[in-house]
């Protein structure tokens, strides 16, 4: 077990070119999937928030319900509409990091517009009467209320990357694990304890763990700050 953390760290101090490249891709996805899901979710979560018409309730069921969805039946979803029997086979997307960007997306998006619904609801609970005093369009209210929360709004985002950087059911399914091209640290660490290379396996799970605990420190870095700057 020492042999093989002392060979793990040894592929990271010389910045081996594989675990570079599959950790710089992995980054480029998740990152990319985050902020389609940012510019999705936190106006929608805002809409649902403050908009009441009569299928609001279902809306916030769906969007709850939505993020426990296995992350394997979203890939199996986008594989069929993907492939080339599929309506969107023309678009050769399958097999390729936009499709894998499109599975994250769509995983972590629910996330991101519930806990938005959430947190812009609780900010119109305290300023809402005040803002529809001054007469504000309902945009003019979401933008203030997004910008009151915006670091409550940070945090969510952070952890939405965290959960888009562990995941590996949806995009081993629709990125096939193709070596230097669709292989993310996720599928790299179940390819290589399966073929034995425990090091390596392990390297890429340093990098995971490490990027991980970055975001959940940048998340309590941005609560700390809140906390202090409006009490």
């Amino acid at each position: 077990m020492l042999q093989t953390f002392g060979e793990a760290f040894s592929l990271l101090a010389t910045l081996d070119r594989d675990v570079v490249a599959i950790a710089a891709l992995s980054l480029r996805v998740s990152a990319s999937a985050v902020a389609i899901a940012a510019l999705v979710g936190i106006p929608l979560g805002a809409l649902v928030a403050l908009v009441d018409w009569r299928g609001r309730q279902a809306v916030v069921a769906l969007l709850n319900a939505a993020m426990g969805l296995p992350p394997v039946i979203i890939g199996l979803v986008l594989y069929l509409l993907l492939s080339r029997s599929g309506p969107l086979g023309a678009l050769g997307l399958l097999f390729s990091p936009a499709a894998m960007i499109a599975a994250q997306a769509v995983l972590v998006t629910p996330l991101v517009a519930a806990l938005a619904r959430q947190t812009v609801a609780d900010a119109d609970g305290q300023l809402g009467e005040q803002l529809r005093s001054l007469r504000l369009s309902l945009w003019q209210r979401i933008l203030v209320l997004i910008y009151d929360v915006r670091f409550s709004l940070v945090t969510i985002v952070l952890a939405a990357f965290g959960r888009a950087m562990s995941e590996i059911g949806a995009v081993l399914v629709v990125g096939g694990n193709i070596a230097g091209h669709t292989r993310t640290m996720t599928t790299a660490i179940s390819l290589e304890t399966q073929k034995g290379d425990l090091p390596l396996a392990l390297a890429f799970g340093l990098v995971l763990m490490a990027l991980v605990i970055a975001v959940n420190a940048a998340a309590a870095v941005l609560r700390g700050y809140a906390a202090r700057a409006y009490g």
